[in-house]
């Protein structure tokens, strides 16, 4: 009776702790996982010297709200925009050839962010259920920040923010529910 209370006692800690945190993915794992169960797809776009990615991280992706919104309604990808991983997006295989394993400090620029024309990093993208680009969001964001766009892209609202009036209006009606 011991060993079956203390392993429902193991269990119960290791599923509290698997909410502590995003269960991140690569693309290549996040699309596979669509073709069983379409959902969403949230990709950080990271590189390893940029401090507001690290912030992002520290700051943004602990926060206990944030983290049960995104695992519940995406799929989350972390994806180093200066990485030697390929990623196959739509039946092309993107690469890193000039990537050097020995660089310190900046890298070469993995192809699938150039084809995802970001702004700068960190940068926050979104993906249909299909897996089609819906739209990609630049710099840092607290977890309040980026409340907004979850829940927007989540529920499909931002389809019908087409004009910079309805961003606006979007913006001024939406009350975040994530604690600080």
């Amino acid at each position: 009776m011991k060993y079956i209370f203390s392993l429902l006692l193991l269990c119960s800690i290791a599923n509290l702790s698997a909410q502590d945190k995003i269960n991140w993915m690569t693309m290549d794992e996040a699309l596979a996982a669509q073709e069983k169960n379409p959902k969403k797809i949230f990709m950080d776009v990271y590189t390893k010297w940029c401090g507001p990615c690290k912030m992002l991280d520290k700051n943004t992706f602990s926060n206990k709200d944030l983290i049960k919104y995104v695992n519940k309604n995406f799929y989350a990808v972390k994806f180093n925009a200066e990485g030697p991983d390929p990623i196959t997006y739509q039946d092309f295989t993107y690469t890193n050839p000039q990537y050097r394993d020995d660089r310190k400090g900046r890298n070469a620029t993995h192809f699938f962010a150039d084809a995802l024309k970001l702004a700068g990093y960190p940068s926050l993208v979104f993906f249909e259920d299909n897996g089609n680009l819906i739209q990609s969001v630049p710099g840092y964001k607290t977890p309040q920040q980026l409340e907004l766009y979850l829940k927007m892209i989540a529920s499909d609202d931002y389809k019908e923010v087409t004009t910079a009036a309805k961003w606006q209006e979007y913006q001024d009606n939406f009350k975040s529910k994530f604690k600080g």
